[in-house]
């Protein structure tokens, strides 16, 4: 038996007694480059202490041709990892990933950071890239920068890609939902692209009740055709940077002059406040047929919408005063649980009166 036949039964041989484990020391990141050698990509593995059975690996690729497929890429691998695995997870491409979700709604401020973990820039500085109108040209979107063009979904990011990487693919897919019929439908209405992205960010802002969406479009879109402000709070909120829990007219003025404020400004603003659903989208294309101009919050994220603003001032009373009830309600039963905690006496004990109502002022619907 000559001596090649001797290794073929020696590998053999290996091959049957594992080389399958996934090793459990730290784990170590391993770049291919483009045309790297397999002896280079070997060596790699083996400084990095990444393999159990370097020579096993080494003289199976070569034997197989495995040597031959290795796929470029970063991968990540535990130390002491199995020689078969590893080198199955190079032929076939198996690169390190990690997700990034990015929920409908996001806006850059939020979508930044989380890119930046992934990429290792700075978040700061990718933030300001990101919202640079020559950023939006160079991908080719409608502006005034990315944003409401990053279309939210869950995103695997191979490991080791470039921010332009990944944004490139958050606006394929963006690309991907606008489709031609969708322009259609936009030119149709009389609006342009941009348009129909920035109403619709609004719309996702607004919306916590997905069935309201057309109906909430349906405002908007009726209010701009009488001239009448959009006044929506998710712009005060956008032009104000940091969110609000309860917008006060006091945090209102105090963007005043910015073009983000569609309570001092008529029509829409210069762009996107965030990243559209196709849902948003859609029901800006296709809004309810309704007249309704206003619309308030219940506690539950629902709306009830009114016609005309006697009726919307009517709803925001009721709620307020359902709200009232509500605090005076929990406000009793608490004081009610005190007492019968604090206490031995008979349960014949008569309850307290209820307890007083908040203020009105201190609730708001919206």
């Amino acid at each position: 038996m000559n001596t090649r036949w001797i290794l073929i039964t020696l590998l053999l041989a290996a091959t049957a007694c594992g080389g399958n484990g996934q090793g459990d020391g730290p784990v170590q990141r391993i770049t291919v480059r483009p045309g790297a050698s397999f002896s280079e990509v070997a060596d790699s593995l083996d400084a990095k202490g990444v393999l159990d059975g370097n020579l096993l690996f080494r003289g199976w690729a070569r034997l197989t041709g495995a040597a031959a497929d290795i796929k470029a890429g970063t991968y990540e691998f535990r130390e002491g990892a199995g020689w078969k695995r590893v080198l199955a997870d190079l032929t076939a491409g198996r690169v390190a990933s990690h997700r990034l979700v990015v929920p409908e709604g996001w806006d850059v401020r939020r979508i930044a950071p989380a890119l930046a973990r992934l990429v290792g820039r700075d978040p700061d500085s990718l933030m300001v890239a990101m919202l640079d109108s020559a950023t939006a040209a160079r991908f080719g979107v409608p502006g005034p920068t990315l944003e409401g063009y990053l279309y939210p979904a869950t995103y695997i990011v191979p490991a080791g890609a470039d921010a332009d990487t990944v944004i490139s693919h958050m606006v394929r897919e963006y690309r991907r939902v606008w489709t031609p019929e969708r322009q259609a439908l936009a030119d149709s209405a009389g609006m342009s692209e941009r348009e129909v992205v920035t109403l619709a960010s609004i719309v996702e802002k607004e919306a916590k009740v997905a069935e309201e969406m057309p109906s909430i479009a349906a405002v908007y879109l009726n209010r701009i055709e009488i001239g009448y402000p959009l006044q929506a709070d998710p712009t005060v909120q956008y032009a104000l940077g940091d969110h609000q829990r309860r917008l006060l007219y006091a945090h209102i003025d105090s963007v005043a002059d910015h073009p983000y404020n569609t309570y001092r400004r008529r029509g829409l603003p210069p762009g996107p406040i965030g990243s559209p659903s196709v849902r948003a989208i859609d029901a800006v294309l296709d809004p309810a047929d309704v007249n309704y101009l206003y619309f308030v919050a219940r506690d539950d994220g629902s709306h009830v919408f009114n016609r005309h603003l006697t009726e919307h001032n009517a709803t925001i009373a009721e709620i307020r005063a359902t709200r009232r009830r509500a605090a005076a309600a929990a406000s009793a039963d608490s004081a009610h649980a005190a007492r019968r905690d604090s206490t031995a006496t008979s349960d014949s004990r008569p309850d307290p009166a209820p307890g007083q109502s908040p203020d009105s002022s201190a609730a708001s619907p919206d």
